[in-house]
């Protein structure tokens, strides 16, 4: 397996100062990682909760479907049922260091599975179960997975590649005998019955693999990052910052009252590393739904479950924008009865549209956050609160051997500091970040640049969030850095005070008539127009300005309903509403900056992780363009 082990010495290279926000110096220079030599996942997620009287029957997973709460599982529970499937996967023969696969939704025998394998020393390789054949057979191929838990909704793509997976000797399907006997040797529920409940967890240090996820490239196959026991400690910094700190109250760290939901995909680094495991990492209770996101069903579910943290995607706001607007006299939240604590959104720029809804609509302050699978949680929004660092810590008796996110600020510090609409934040404690240059040189205020982790905080400690390496692809691991300093592939600006602003991939990026378009703003900017439900501009090409802005957009169902079935209504409609935003998007925006060309589309492509695909509709544009020249040249 390749590895990039942290090592113990100061950073080097020039910095750039900030007039930073107060807080944020503040909690910056308090903050210290603890780091503990042995340090497993599922110790301090189930196994620690579980073996206390006073947390063994708080509730770890409640289960949520057909609009009501179906099912609530105790930590108690969790680690029997964990110690159960380890005991089922060493029969099977899975061994320490073993990529073990998991096809899972949202549900309990999902949280079982990651603390089982963990727990085993094994490695846990999540798998989506939107992938179809193609995906998951490179997935398994690649990484050797020797077993496989499998959703029986996922077992026929999975049946499709099974002859080309020599390594996988092993299916465990999930759900009725009758769906997973075609192509699961063991049935999840019937094995389990007869395995026994106690287990003996192996010893791991913070340094040995735990999680193998495959990022999704802009080009070539996705490749396996390997995350470290240690990652966790490295998320937690920014989870409880983002969170306003978890419910936490500064004064006392005994527990939270904290229930989280998100519907992130619990098989993707958004959904495990910034909902399920943080939030059991903590001892509270985080709710499963399986089901498709549907906004006003987001909305109900949050709302009767007493949801009071979230993740959701700017896309999943966006939808309950459209779905549920709201009135000042009657703002969403008080429709749905919600009682948000705090919203963190991340995968796209969110904008002052959406970040408004949020606080006008919802009633929290967003708290935008950025990341990736390789360095996940590293920079965002924290809003300003009095509260303590140790406030985040496990309870007593816990904190000496299990690893935590650093303290030692007292009550009265005020830290935290001020979200901007539309910014991405500053790096979370713990994390040292910067935008640079091609030569790794950081960036002056105002200059777009490279957004990049260094591989020790500012107190020269090593950074525990750093993913171990790229799974048998050292070259691509190589290539990540420059120095010390890992490049996220994310252009940003750092203003005067030291927030971000996201510029877009260094892909996304394009030129128009000499002018540098950054994608997101006009996104953003025709979002705010009632017609518009999504967005997504890209550059055309054009021969002489080099590119034209284009805009892919996706009209409000009620704008829609409005033509009824006509075929001339709709074209009419969308030809006023080409000129409409249009002269929007000049009103607001640079005149440079407004969409020469839009095609109406039903629907924009997007990762299973909610992402708009820009390069997907570059592309297409770029194949159209040499259709063009193709044909022009033949006539």
């Amino acid at each position: 397996m390749p590895t990039r082990p942290i090592h113990n010495k100061a950073p080097t290279g020039p910095r750039t100062q900030a007039a930073l926000p107060t807080g944020y110096s503040r909690l910056h220079d308090n903050f210290r990682w603890e780091v503990p030599a042995v340090f497993n996942i599922a110790q301090v997620c189930s196994l620690r909760w579980a073996a206390q009287a006073g947390s063994a029957s708080r509730i770890a997973i409640r289960c949520y479907a057909e609009g009501a709460l179906q099912t609530a599982h105790s930590y108690a529970e969790l680690h029997e049922q964990a110690n159960r499937l380890s005991n089922l996967l060493t029969a099977a023969g899975v061994r320490r260091g073993d990529r073990v696969a998991i096809v899972m939704p949202q549900r309990f025998e999902t949280a079982v599975a990651y603390m089982a394998v963990l727990q085993m020393g094994a490695v846990a390789m999540p798998l989506s179960m939107l992938f179809g054949p193609e995906a998951l057979g490179y997935r398994l191929q690649d990484s050797e997975a020797v077993l496989a838990i499998t959703d029986a909704a996922a077992l026929p793509a999975l049946q499709l590649v099974r002859a080309d997976c020599p390594m996988l000797k092993t299916v465990v399907g999930v759900g009725r005998s009758e769906a997973t006997r075609a192509v699961a040797e063991v049935n999840y529920a019937e094995a389990m019955a007869r395995v026994p409940a106690h287990f003996v967890a192996v010893s791991t240090t913070a340094e040995d693999p735990a999680i193998l996820i495959y990022t999704s490239g802009t080009t070539g196959n996705p490749k396996g990052a390997l995350l470290a026991h240690r990652c966790l400690i490295g998320n937690l910094s920014g989870f409880v910052c983002s969170q306003n700190w978890f419910g936490f109250d500064g004064q006392s760290n005994a527990e939270s009252k904290a229930v989280f939901w998100s519907p992130a995909d619990w098989a993707w680094t958004g959904g495990l590393m910034d909902a399920l495991l943080p939030t059991l990492y903590f001892g509270c209770t985080i709710v499963a739904q399986a089901g498709r996101f549907e906004p006003q069903g987001a909305l109900q579910l949050m709302g009767r479950c007493g949801v009071t943290h979230t993740f959701l995607f700017p896309t999943a706001i966006k939808a309950m924008m459209k779905a549920c607007p709201g009135t000042a006299r009657q703002p969403v939240h008080k429709a749905y009865g919600l009682q948000l604590q705090a919203l963190m959104s991340a995968g796209e720029a969110m904008g002052d549209a959406v970040f408004g809804y949020c606080e006008q609509q919802l009633g929290v302050t967003p708290n935008e956050m950025f990341g990736q699978t390789e360095i996940n949680y590293i920079v965002g929004n924290f809003a300003p609160t009095l509260a303590a660092a140790r406030a985040a810590l496990p309870p007593k008796g816990a904190q000496a051997t299990l690893g935590r996110p650093g303290g030692g600020l007292s009550v009265s510090d005020t830290m935290g500091w001020p979200a901007k609409p539309g910014s991405m934040g500053m790096g979370y404690p713990g994390h040292r970040v910067a935008v640079i240059d091609e030569e790794g040189v950081e960036c002056p205020a105002g200059v777009a640049g490279d957004v990049a982790l260094n591989r020790f905080d500012v107190h020269g400690a090593p950074d525990p969030i750093f993913f171990l390496g790229y799974w048998k692809n050292d070259g691509a691991t190589q290539d990540k850095f420059t120095g010390d300093w890992c490049r996220t592939g994310d252009l940003a600006v750092r203003d005067a005070e030291g927030y971000l602003w996201y510029q877009g991939r260094s892909d996304d990026i394009f030129k128009s008539a000499g002018y540098r378009i950054g994608p997101g703003e006009i996104e953003n900017c025709l979002v705010k127009h009632p017609a518009v439900a999504n967005a997504a501009v890209v550059p055309k090409p054009d021969p002489e300005r080099g590119a034209l802005v284009k805009a892919y957009v996706v009209l409000a169902p009620d704008t829609l309903a409005a033509c009824g079935n006509s075929t001339r209504e709709r074209a009419a409609l969308q030809a006023q509403l080409t000129l409409d935003l249009q002269s929007h998007v000049k009103g607001l925006l640079a005149p440079y900056e407004y969409p020469k060309e839009i095609e109406f589309v039903d629907a924009l492509p997007m990762t299973t992780t909610g992402k708009v695909q820009r390069r997907v509709l570059r592309l297409q544009e770029e194949a159209r363009a040499r259709g063009e020249a193709e044909a022009t040249g033949l006539s």
